[in-house]
Parts: C-alpha cells; sequence; structure tokens
C-alpha cells in the first residue's frame, strides 16, 4: 500500500483527467476514471481518503453521485470541480451531498494541492474522532472494571497487613496484629515511631483492612505547610478567598468524603491550627476559606508523628483535647535498629523494587553485606535503607551486590559474629591502648571489605607491608572471617 493518500478523480474529459494527474501525483496515489460506475467500482476495492468529481458527467450530475458516495462511504472527503458557479448547485452540494469543498474553474495548482492536502487532514482527524468516540463510549465500563481491579491489588496487598514487610519472629508482628484489630473499628488511630518506621504504610494498612476501603484514602503531611496553605489544602476554598484564588476548590476532606484521611507530622502544626482541626474532628464539619457556610464530612482521622506528643502536652505546646481525639488508639512503630532479623527480608524486597524501577538486573546481597547491613544501627530507618540499597545497585558491576559498595557508614558496624571479638578488646571502661587496638581493627576490617580482602590492596592503602598487615590480621582474628568469606564464595560459585 502506497505511504502517499489516495485521491480519485472523476471527470469526463481526458485531457482534464491527464492535468490532474501530472499535478497530483507527486502529493498523493492518484486513481482516474471518466465513468461513474468504474468510480464506484474503485471505492469498492480501493481505500480512498479523497473524490474530486467534475459536476457536469453524462447521465448524472457529481452531486447525485457523491450523495451516493455519502450513504455508502461516507468518510470519504468529497469535492466537486466545476466551471460553473450556479449558486444552486454549490448550495445542494454542500446541503445534499455533505462537500467539503467546491472548487471552481480555472484553478491554481498550488492552491489545489493546499486544498487536498488539508482534506487529507481532515480525513484522519475524522478517523481519530471515530475511534476516540468507541474508546469513550467503552471507558465507563473499561475504567469501572480498572478501579475495580486496582482496589482489589491493593486491598489484597494490605490483607492481614502483608503490605508490612517481616520475617515470623519479628517484632513488628504484635503492631502488625494490633492493626489488624483496630482496623475495623471506626476510631482514630495515632501513630508514633521515629521517621521512616513506615507509619503511612500502618495507615494503608489500616484504612484497606477497614470498612471504609472501597473509599478515598488521601495523605496530608502537615509538617511541610504553613498554617494558611494547610487550612486551603485540606479544608477547600472559594474563588478570591485570597490572591490566586480564581476558582473554587475542594479541599481534601471532601475528597475524602466516606475514606480515610491521613495527617501525617501532626506534631508539627501550630496551636492556631490546632484549634481548627479540633472542631473538625468534634463537629465533623469544614469550612472553606471566603466561605459562609459549613460542609458536613464523614472522614476517619489516622494520625502520625515521630514526636512524642504526651511530652509535647505536658510541654504546652500540643493541646490535650486534640490529643486525646487523636489517640483514641495508640500504636507504636520500632526503629529498624529494633527489627534486626527483618533486614535481610527488607533489603531484598527494596531491591526488587529498585530493579523494577531502575531496569538493571541482579541476583541480589551476599552474605557479608546483608550482615553488615544487620549490624547497622540505621538512624533513618527504613528510607535510609531503601537509599542504600538504591545506591549499591546503581554502583553494583556484578551479578551480586557486595559489601564493598556500601557506605562508609555501614561498613564501619561489625556483624554480629564479629562484635563479641572486636567489643572484647576495648570496652567505655576499657584502657587507652585497648580502645586504640578496637579501632584499629574496626578500620583494618572496613579496609578489607571495601578491596574485597584483597590484602595487598588493603596493605597498600593503609601503609603496611603484607606480613604487618598479616599479623594484625592474626591479632585481631580477622583472618577467621577472611577464610569465612572465601568458603562463602566458593559455596554461591
Amino acid at each position: 500500500m502506497s505511504a502517499l493518500p489516495t485521491i480519485l478523480v472523476v471527470d469526463d474529459e481526458v485531457r482534464s483527467l491527464e492535468t490532474l494527474r501530472r499535478i497530483l501525483e507527486d502529493d498523493f496515489e492518484v486513481k482516474t476514471t471518466s465513468t461513474i460506475n468504474e468510480a464506484e467500482r474503485i471505492l469498492q476495492q480501493e481505500w480512498v481518503q479523497i473524490i474530486l468529481c467534475d459536476q457536469r458527467m453524462p447521465g448524472i450530475s457529481g452531486v447525485e453521485f457523491l450523495k451516493r458516495v455519502r450513504e455508502q462511504w461516507p468518510d470519504v472527503i468529497r469535492m466537486i470541480i466545476s466551471g460553473y458557479t450556479d449558486s444552486e448547485d454549490i448550495i445542494n452540494a454542500v446541503n445534499d451531498a455533505g462537500i467539503y469543498q467546491y472548487i471552481t474553474k480555472p484553478w491554481h495548482p498550488d492552491n489545489l494541492i493546499l486544498t487536498l492536502k488539508n482534506a487529507t487532514r481532515l480525513f484522519e482527524l475524522q478517523r481519530q474522532n471515530e475511534a476516540l468516540s468507541v474508546e469513550l463510549r467503552m471507558l465507563p465500563t473499561c475504567l469501572k472494571n480498572s478501579l475495580a481491579d486496582k482496589r482489589e491489588k491493593l486491598r489484597a496487598n494490605y490483607q492481614r497487613d502483608d503490605g508490612i514487610i517481616r520475617t515470623p519472629e519479628s517484632c513488628m508482628n504484635e503492631v502488625c496484629d494490633k492493626i489488624y484489630r483496630v482496623a475495623p473499628y471506626d476510631v482514630s488511630v495515632l501513630l508514633c515511631g521515629e521517621s521512616g518506621t513506615g507509619k503511612e504504610l500502618a495507615a494503608r494498612a489500616l484504612h484497606y483492612n477497614s470498612l471504609r476501603a472501597e473509599q478515598p484514602f488521601v495523605v496530608e503531611n502537615c509538617g511541610a505547610l504553613p498554617d494558611e496553605l494547610l487550612e486551603s489544602e485540606l479544608f477547600g476554598y472559594k474563588r478570591g478567598a485570597f490572591t490566586g484564588a480564581v476558582e473554587d476548590r475542594v479541599g481534601l476532606f471532601e475528597r475524602a468524603n466516606g475514606g480515610t484521611v491521613f495527617l501525617d507530622e501532626i506534631g508539627e502544626v501550630s496551636p492556631a491550627f490546632q484549634v481548627k482541626l479540633l472542631r473538625v474532628l468534634q463537629e465533623g464539619e469544614i469550612r472553606p476559606l471566603g466561605s459562609g457556610r459549613t460542609r458536613k464530612v464523614d472522614v476517619r482521622i489516622i494520625a502520625a508523628s515521630n514526636k512524642n506528643l504526651e511530652a509535647e502536652v505536658h510541654a504546652g505546646r500540643f493541646r490535650k483535647d486534640l490529643y486525646y481525639r487523636l489517640a483514641t488508639v495508640t500504636i507504636h512503630l520500632p526503629p529498624l535498629r529494633e527489627r534486626k532479623l527483618d533486614i535481610p527480608l527488607l533489603a531484598r524486597r527494596l531491591l526488587e523494587i529498585a530493579v523494577q524501577d531502575l531496569g538493571k538486573q541482579i541476583k541480589g546481597f551476599s552474605d557479608e553485606a546483608l550482615a553488615c547491613m544487620q549490624a547497622y544501627h540505621w538512624p533513618g530507618n527504613v528510607r535510609e535503607l531503601q537509599n542504600e540499597v538504591r545506591c549499591m545497585l546503581v554502583m553494583g558491576t556484578r551479578d551480586e551486590l557486595g559489601a564493598e559498595l556500601l557506605t562508609p557508614r555501614v561498613l564501619r558496624a561489625a556483624p554480629e559474629d564479629e562484635a563479641p571479638m572486636l567489643e572484647s578488646l576495648a570496652g567505655l571502661q576499657g584502657s587507652l591502648k585497648d580502645r586504640v587496638e578496637a579501632l584499629e581493627a574496626r578500620i583494618l576490617r572496613e579496609t578489607l571489605i571495601r578491596h574485597r580482602w584483597n590484602k595487598s590492596r588493603a596493605a597498600r592503602e593503609l601503609g603496611l607491608s603484607r606480613v604487618g598487615l598479616r599479623n594484625k590480621l592474626e591479632r585481631y582474628g580477622l583472618e577467621k572471617i577472611e577464610q569465612l568469606n572465601r568458603d562463602e564464595n566458593k559455596v554461591a560459585g
């Protein structure tokens, strides 16, 4: 099939057909005929986008022919070319045959080609419009099915709090059991814990295991906005309420009507805004900025804070009545350093997500890397672990992510099987000599891991001879660890 659009020229004058073919053939696939019967045969066999037909044809006018074309091939763009300018002919052509253009003779070649190219674009637009119309007719059902599928996936992901990754022996099991017991009851929940411990994940687990699971779940970080913006985000505003408010805006409380609102970092809101929020919780109604009327809303509130809100209440920085409204049930999420058993499982899951996002395939972590991760105290919790995993994936050049890819702060933490040996060298109450030796042992271990236990490179970096390095390894028991790593690499190989 030609890449050029196809035009059918119908004219009983052979000279006119030859002239039109010569002018148009560089820009169009041109089909010509001098009879109506032949024109209909071509339309049945070819994919024609435009018909250019003479008005004065033997036995039938161009308009009469194009009326038949309109009934049988309505997508084809229909055009009349004629040396006659009878106004009645033009009106009939437009009204009866749905003519796109009535071209009068004499015509200029450039103008004719431009007109036909415009007609080609119109044909493509018509096809796109028809395709979109079909899609739009199917859209409500498709959207409904798609929404139901996504809802089911979310519900399955958080069913029995499975969205929170943990081992059977994890201290998170008690937290998840509490989430599952609380979720069905329409009470406010306060989630406490350090930043990065998964409070939003717990909030989603509460929502998708509740009776409101079919309704919206919306999130607002209260610590990220000043009072005025936070009020407009949560409660909405009317046009003209402030400079820049050019239209009405629906707030998050109204959008979540029937569902759940998760207010993260609730401890950061000012005392003035705490009063407004308390009224919403007490009365179940909001008032958009600039409006004189209140609106009823039905939402469940889940709040979270990395601060100790009880201490904030005693210090007078957080309202006691608001605290008790929010904390019908309080759930504390432990930091990652208290979830040592979960770290390998979490790291592997975060790696799976990173592989999907970054499109880089990898087998997994070495045992040494996982041991280093378990020994580290993770002040940034899961969020810090996620960044560490992504950094390792980006920097890794082998199928397996080894400990040498970890950042120095993670490497400096000795794995649990090494920790007693190293700690015994110097505790806080030990002598200066003992403490210096403990520090030296840590430095040796970190350097060897970074160089994948290559003694020559490690000795060169530390300014030691190979013999001197070997003596230190024997002294601190690090040669045993090296042998373990060799054995593990043999098994992996």
